[in-house]
């Protein structure tokens, strides 16, 4: 693995651009940043809580899950979040525009109920997204989990699937026919099935929210986000293993690829054979890149 930048606040949502640029976020400072391939940081955007999960929309902007913000524990070098932000007052789904420089609130109800902590998102071919809502965990008690389905111009949020237990990581088949979900907390990578625009099927009890099981692991694993090989297997970052786990659509195999940081919080893909993987590893701060043993699948509106 080559390490392209240092001295990152917590990165996540990466997203690879055209150009062999990156985006990225900084959780601990709320800031969007353009990584260039030397390395040099261009800091577009800040906004209050915690920008997490990101993903370019079909209008070129970048959506960006905010969560509200966490606590933050600095040791030995490393950083890492704890617990719900002394300061916080809500999540919601953000939008950066690089035409103005502005970040704008999109989302922060759905109906009646407060989105508490958007953590990852992903578009559909028809424009909407997909996004995970983590919750938000404090000394005593943590939220109850869910994944929402809304359009990218305003007009229409829904709560499709829930109550889960942390869900974090989320994305799309190459047909974009089954929708995967991971949980933090539990290490496990849920399915369902897609059925139109914001609509599942949902398989009947004992499945939890109606999701097939593709797999869980053991040990001291925690899953975090996730990207999709064009092949289709699912490339989930696994917290404290320090690993990309790359799990196949059936489950029949489990793959652990090692990388050199405990916090590693995502991976994308890009480069013109969409080879190159790039990977946040956040308790030290950097982003790593190397070639992936297959192409990872190409994003709908991935620039």
């Amino acid at each position: 693995m080559d390490i392209i930048a240092t001295g990152l606040e917590f990165p996540e949502g990466p997203i690879a651009l055209a150009d062999g640029s990156v985006l990225l976020v900084e959780l601990a400072r709320s800031t969007l940043v353009r990584i260039e391939p030397d390395g040099r940081k261009q800091e577009l955007a800040h906004a209050p809580g915690a920008f997490n999960g990101a993903a370019i929309g079909p209008d070129g902007r970048v959506y960006l899950c905010n969560n509200g913000g966490f606590g933050w524990v600095r040791e030995r070098g490393t950083l890492r979040p704890h617990l719900q932000a002394p300061d916080y007052a809500g999540g919601g789904i953000d939008v950066f525009d690089f035409a103005t420089g502005r970040v704008e609130r999109l989302y922060d109800r759905c109906g009646g109920q407060p989105l508490k902590g958007p953590n990852d998102l992903v578009f559909d071919a028809s424009g909407g997204f997909w996004f995970s809502d983590l919750g938000k965990r404090r000394a005593r008690d943590m939220d109850r989990g869910f994944v929402y389905w809304a359009r990218a111009d305003g007009s229409e949020i829904r709560e499709v699937i829930g109550p889960l237990l942390t869900p974090n990581g989320i994305g799309l088949s190459p047909d974009g026919k089954t929708l995967y979900v991971a949980e933090t907390e539990t290490a496990r990578l849920w399915a369902w099935e897609i059925t139109g625009p914001g609509q599942v099927r949902k398989r009947p009890w004992p499945s939890p929210a109606g999701g097939t099981l593709i797999a869980g692991v053991g040990g001291h694993t925690r899953f975090d986000s996730l990207a999709l090989s064009a092949s289709g297997n699912i490339c989930v970052a696994a917290l404290h293993a320090g690993a990309v786990i790359e799990i196949a659509p059936t489950g029949a195999r489990v793959q652990s690829h090692p990388m050199p940081d405990l916090g590693v919080t995502n991976i994308c893909f890009g480069g013109a054979d969409m080879r190159t993987a790039y990977v946040t590893l956040s308790h030290e701060g950097r982003l790593g890149a190397m070639q992936w043993h297959e192409p990872g699948l190409r994003l709908n509106f991935q620039q």
